[in-house]
C-alpha cells in the first residue's frame, strides 16, 4: 500500500457498467518525508508521477488515502475487473517515524 493525496476527479463520458457506484480520482504518492503533516498541511506534490485510482469510499479533493496497485486492487471485486489502483483508507491522521540510516 502506498499513500497518496487526491489531487482531482477523472470524469469519463463513458464507464463500464462494472464500476456502477464508484468513481475515479487522480492522486498524487506522497514521500516519505510529509507523512506526518500531510493530514493536518496539504503536502507539495511529489516527484512522482500522478496516477488514476479506482474510488468507491467517497474520498474527496485533499484528503489522504491508501491505494492499493496492481493485481491486489481487483481482489475487493468477485469478477474480472480491468483496474490498476484502488483506493483503500481514507486516513484522519498518520505517524511515521523512518527507519534510522546506518
Amino acid at each position: 500500500m502506498r499513500i497518496a493525496q487526491v489531487i482531482g476527479r477523472v470524469t469519463h463520458s463513458i464507464q463500464d457498467p462494472s464500476f456502477k457506484g464508484g468513481r475515479w480520482l487522480m492522486v498524487n504518492p506522497l514521500d516519505a518525508m510529509d507523512l506526518n503533516t500531510a493530514c493536518a498541511t496539504p503536502p507539495p506534490l511529489s516527484a512522482q508521477f500522478s496516477l488514476v485510482a479506482y474510488d468507491n469510499l467517497g474520498a474527496g479533493e485533499g484528503d489522504i488515502v491508501g491505494i492499493v496497485e496492481g493485481a491486489e486492487a481487483t481482489a475487493p471485486f468477485d469478477f474480472p475487473i480491468p483496474i490498476d489502483a484502488i483506493t483503500v483508507a481514507i486516513f484522519d491522521s498518520i505517524s511515521h517515524t523512518p527507519h534510522p540510516t546506518p
